[in-house]
């Protein structure tokens, strides 16, 4: 077990390396830049002179492979600039600053994205081919169908300009959280469900099933303790890029909710040509995926103890 960590987390350094160099290469291939002289739609447009001593400032008047090999060196002490667009803040400080809103609102709506999709999946497991089932499903299918920001816009306008019952935005109390986690959660829950009632319909039928209750245990045991805990293999698979995915915000939930989140610096960094917070989150939701993911193996060998990590 011990072995098999370390060398997950090696591949993770080794991952984390590559890809910085891959997103760096990508981000200086765009035309364009955030100290253009033109100014464009983002860039700020400044003259030549002072231009000059802003990229020196940041290093950028450096040829690519120096200004690479010193941000790889930085980051490896865990330095990672400082935004452009917020030159009073450094990347760790803006995004320490805003993925707590991120997580919180990710951790909310993971709770009853799971909670919901289990008792969904597994009910419409239960009554497969009934109307009962055909009317999760339903619900099931709905929440992929629709945008986050579709159902966002139709919250707002329901139950905060028509009813008045709930704030527009902000992060500043529960009745903040209602809307943009109702609009997020809608997603990952029809994911869940789904997966839940196509493992759950399958383990269903298995002798080991048959057996059990031919032995007169309690449907809800036979249900949750035997025929559940085999069918969860395929459910934590879908788990890791949904955790990584919702703690690291939305870009249209917090800007349609007024989050103070980190899920819009994914866009405007991108937009800002900002390079250091291009760098920062995508390192960060790299680095996030590979860590769930690897919880997520480990969890394998705990639900089936017929799982073994491979050495």
């Amino acid at each position: 077990m011990t072995k098999y960590v370390l060398t997950r987390l090696v591949t993770l350094l080794v991952t984390l390396i590559l890809l910085s160099l891959g997103v760096f290469l990508l981000m200086h291939s765009i035309p364009g830049g955030p100290f253009d002289l033109e100014g464009g739609d983002k860039g700020i447009p400044v003259p030549p002179a002072v231009r000059a001593e802003i990229l020196k400032t940041y290093g950028l008047d450096k040829p690519l492979h120096i200004q690479y090999l010193n941000y790889l060196w930085r980051a490896l002490h865990l330095d990672f600039g400082r935004s452009f667009f917020s030159p009073g803040e450094t990347v760790a400080q803006l995004i320490g600053r805003t993925w707590i809103v991120s997580i919180q609102l990710g951790l909310v709506t993971f709770a009853l994205a799971l909670v919901v999709g289990l008792a969904l999946g597994i009910w419409s497991a239960m009554h497969q081919n009934t109307w009962i089932d055909y009317v999760t499903t339903t619900f099931a299918v709905g929440g992929t169908v629709f945008p986050s920001f579709v159902v966002g816009i139709a919250l707002l306008v329901i139950f905060a300009v028509i009813l008045q019952w709930l704030p527009s935005g902000g992060w500043d109390g529960p009745q903040y959280w209602i809307m943009p986690v109702i609009a997020f959660f809608l997603l990952p829950m029809s994911t869940i469900a789904r997966y839940t009632r196509s493992s759950m319909v399958e383990h269903l039928k298995e002798d080991y099933v048959r057996t059990a209750r031919s032995k007169g245990l309690p449907e809800r045991q036979v249900v949750l303790r035997h025929a559940l805990r085999n069918a969860l293999i395929p459910i934590l698979t879908i788990l890791g890029p949904l955790i990584a995915d919702l703690l690291t915000g939305s870009f249209f939930i917090e800007t349609l909710f007024r989050v103070p989140g980190l899920g819009r610096y994914f866009t405007t960094s991108i937009l800002n040509r900002d390079y250091p917070m291009i760098m920062g989150t995508t390192l960060l939701f790299a680095a996030l995926l590979s860590i769930v993911n690897l919880i997520i193996d480990l969890l394998y060998a705990v639900v089936d103890p017929r799982v073994r990590l491979a050495r």
